[in-house]
């Protein structure tokens, strides 16, 4: 039984590790093709965009997100509805995220542990520390899953307590109300 603890405990730290290094990577690419492309923000939206949208996509299940975000409605939605809906809300957290990094002049993150979900090895916590060019400490936490490749993706952030999937479903509930449903 000791051992099969041990073997399990093993298991455990072995994927967070897993999980921190892939979130580490992967933050460390993405702020350097910000660093990279931060220039052709204003200048070349177009590209700014579609290079964010690479590095991006490597560690954001966007369609995941968009399907929590439309909560219930992504059920009755079309298959076009919702890529529609993808794409919308992708250039619309991308304006959010860039503007957040360029006013804000993130110039580090740093992934300070990952923590498997209790209940499920396919999903993880990774807390991190966004630091400002002033200073500032913002803690953030990013919601993984696993993939059936065996992927790490981010599928939520908290930032300062506030769950942003919440934020952005209320959201979307209150614009589908006031649309009619549109």
């Amino acid at each position: 039984v000791f051992a099969n603890a041990q073997a399990a405990s093993a298991n455990v730290q072995g994927i967070e590790f897993t999980v921190k290094e892939t979130v580490s990577a992967s933050v460390a690419e993405l702020l350097e093709k910000f660093h990279q492309e931060r220039p052709f923000y204003e200048a070349e939206p177009d590209r700014f965009l579609r290079n964010m949208d690479v590095a991006l996509s490597k560690i954001v299940d966007f369609r995941r997100i968009a399907a929590r975000v439309m909560g219930k409605y992504s059920r009755k939605a079309s298959k076009d509805q919702k890529n529609k809906f993808v794409d919308v809300f992708k250039r619309s957290l991308y304006a959010t995220y860039t503007k957040t990094l360029i006013e804000s002049g993130v110039n580090e993150i740093n992934v300070t542990k990952a923590t498997l979900n209790s209940r499920s090895d396919k999903k993880a916590s990774v807390n991190l520390e966004v630091i400002s060019d002033n200073g500032t400490v913002f803690p953030v936490i990013y919601s993984m899953h696993k993939t059936r490749d065996d992927r790490w993706l981010l599928e939520n952030v908290i930032v300062f307590g506030v769950n942003v999937g919440l934020a952005f479903r209320d959201r979307f509930e209150k614009q589908f109300r006031v649309n009619k449903g549109d």
